[in-house]
């Protein structure tokens, strides 16, 4: 199933990164979260190895991007997260395109670009696109979200061979076009982020659509809202 390079992708893959705390009695199941995707037509859903092998299927008819790399907000050190899937297992599973983090400026980062390198010539040799989260993160980093450190990501991932880079939302988005400048030939999608108030993604979603970024990779904001349905095809009407 080809990936469409612009659109809302469906997270869910807070499980091992956050542990229960972001579910409830609903939205616990990948199930729920299937069912969402299914009737709001969302153009990716994004899973971990374990919710595809138990729950995704090809007839579900969204595409599965598969994450390979994640770690628990239990070690509180430098920020490392490392392969734990590999890009055979996202074929046998069906996969439309692989995902990996990378923590720039945590003084592991090296060991995330060696690793993305080899995942990226892998996965583009079985015609998988690549998607990275650019999340700048470590000691040196003072604020994640300043609008040079949001762009040096989206640059950092087009250098790196990324098809797509999920990047946070700027504190100050009065530049965005620069964003998308800096990422070149590489798509970027807005990361949903933190619990947003009312309609607040709308409005971030309808800045960035402006300023040239291809959607939005979304999940607390949209699985833990009162009509999740809606608000996916608000944002799609919004990103066409």
């Amino acid at each position: 199933m080809k990936l469409r390079m612009r659109g809302v992708f469906l997270a869910y893959d807070h499980g091992l990164e956050h542990g229960p705390t972001d579910f409830n009695d609903v939205n616990i199941s990948p199930a729920y979260i299937l069912n969402i995707a299914q009737e709001a037509g969302v153009d990716a859903i994004i899973f971990l190895k374990g919710p595809a092998m138990h729950f995704y299927t090809p007839d579900i008819g969204i595409p599965l991007i598969l994450k390979l790399n994640g770690k628990t907000k239990l070690y509180n050190g430098e920020p490392l997260s490392v392969q734990s899937t590999s890009v055979e297992e996202a074929v046998k599973l069906n996969a439309s395109a692989v995902g990996y983090t990378i923590y720039f400026g945590s003084k592991y980062e090296h060991l995330m670009i060696k690793e993305f390198g080899r995942i990226e010539e892998e996965a583009h040799a079985r015609g998988l696109p690549v998607i990275m989260w650019a999340y700048p993160r470590g000691k040196g980093i003072k604020d994640d979200e300043a609008p040079d450190i949001v762009a040096y990501a989206a640059r950092a991932a087009f250098e790196l061979g990324a098809d797509i880079v999920k990047l946070k939302y700027p504190e100050d988005d009065s530049n965005l076009e620069w964003i998308v400048k800096s990422a070149a030939s590489t798509k970027v999608f807005m990361a949903g982020g933190k619990k947003l108030e009312g309609d607040e993604i709308e409005s971030r979603v309808e800045k960035a659509i402006k300023a040239g970024f291809s959607g939005i990779a979304v999940g607390r904001n949209i699985w833990q809202s009162e009509d999740p349905i809606s608000k996916i095809k608000r944002l799609k009407e919004m990103i066409g």
